[in-house]
């Protein structure tokens, strides 16, 4: 993390009802940070707080403003903090058109902008609103509603944008319309994108770092790559969705076989087809279930992805038939659930040699790594 005037630096304690809530955490001022963690555990509540729509002891500071201490008296009412807000419902104005809802957000710029104003035509380009415009929101589908929503939020020329959930009520089809297009703000924007999710795929493929709630505690922050490797840590989205973010370059494109090859530190992955650049760097995803091992080099597999490594972790769970395994491969780390059985079979321990071996066809769509500091 940068010095304090280029973080975001909140702490909350209190209760609101039955509820209790006791978070302290520091996010960068550029990217996007994930509130992370299972319904009811606060994410909500945080974001509310920032935004001064709930009032919990504290103190909250964005870059040099600080916009709640309560050891010295400050409390900025909601219409004094620089914020665009992105509900789980688009909630437009329906008596007014697309184009009409994004002026009515443009004319709530505050004096407090950040240090480039997002212009209303680089708005509509950027979220690919451009044919909607004389539309109404009864006419718009899901994900076009939440693109009219973000875009509202921008034009109102916020120093922090704030996403609760804006894609919880969305099909998977719609989820995967809107992604690149949320993807496109972190490469775009210079203001810092707080979003809160439950959904970890989502979290895993638009976040650089990562708050874990559970039950109104903080259970951890920092980088995700860094989160997302820890053994220690309860699975949030299930066993179904642990797994890690590796970061490669596109070192081929095979045409005939519609494959791209990737390097890792000299190691070749090969994925599915991807509409990406010789030498692009990318992100990829790689859930723990979709990766085997094997303490020798396998002959004769249909499994393309075979990376050579070392064990720096085990952790089994006794109550359970399973085991997490962590494998530094170079340059980045794989998790392995397996089965204790296994584990024990092939004799795996620390800084053991081993193979991981990963389908082609396990991959999620891969990221472009240039939008990430």
């Amino acid at each position: 993390m940068k010095s304090d005037i280029e973080a975001i630096a909140a702490r909350f304690a209190g209760s609101l009802g039955a509820f209790s809530l006791d978070v302290a955490f520091k996010a960068p001022m550029r990217g996007i940070t994930a509130i992370f963690g299972p319904s009811g555990c606060g994410k909500t509540t945080v974001l509310r707080c920032m935004a001064g729509l709930s009032r919990m002891a504290g103190r909250l500071r964005v870059g040099e403003e600080v916009w709640q201490d309560d050891g010295t008296g400050v409390f900025r009412k909601p219409y004094e903090r620089s914020v665009g807000y992105v509900f789980q419902e688009a909630s437009l104005f329906p008596h007014l058109s697309v184009r009409k809802n994004l002026e009515y957000g443009a004319g709530r710029a505050g004096r407090s902008r950040p240090a480039s104003v997002l212009r209303f035509d680089d708005v509509v380009e950027l979220l690919g609103i451009a044919g909607l415009l004389e539309r109404w929101p009864a006419a718009l589908s899901g994900g076009e509603r939440q693109r009219v929503a973000v875009g509202r939020a921008l034009l109102s020329q916020p120093r922090l944008l704030l996403m609760d959930e804006p894609l919880s009520g969305l099909d998977h089809g719609a989820k995967e319309e809107i992604l690149p297009y949320f993807e496109a703000l972190h490469e775009t924007l210079s203001i810092p994108i707080l979003y809160v999710s439950h959904d970890l795929r989502e979290v895993a493929r638009l976040a650089d770092t990562m708050v874990v709630l559970s039950a109104g505690k903080q259970v951890c922050d920092g980088p995700i790559q860094e989160i997302l490797e820890r053994l220690d840590l309860s699975p949030w989205d299930g066993d179904f969705e642990t797994g890690v973010v590796l970061h490669a370059r596109v070192a081929a494109q095979d045409r005939e076989f519609r494959m791209t090859r990737l390097d890792h530190q000299g190691q070749l992955i090969s994925i599915p087809a991807a509409d990406l650049k010789l030498g692009e760097e990318v992100r990829l995803r790689i859930r723990s279930r979709d990766v085997a091992l094997a303490t020798a080099k396998p002959q004769g597999t249909s499994v393309r992805n075979i990376l050579s490594g070392k064990i720096t972790e085990i952790v089994e769970d006794p109550e359970t038939a399973f085991a997490e395994v962590l494998v530094d491969i170079g340059g980045g780390r794989l998790r392995a659930r397996i089965t204790r059985d296994a584990s024990a079979e092939l004799g795996l321990a620390k800084g053991k040699p081993v193979y991981a071996l990963i389908k082609s066809i396990s991959f999620d769509r891969p990221t472009s790594s240039s939008r990430w500091p």
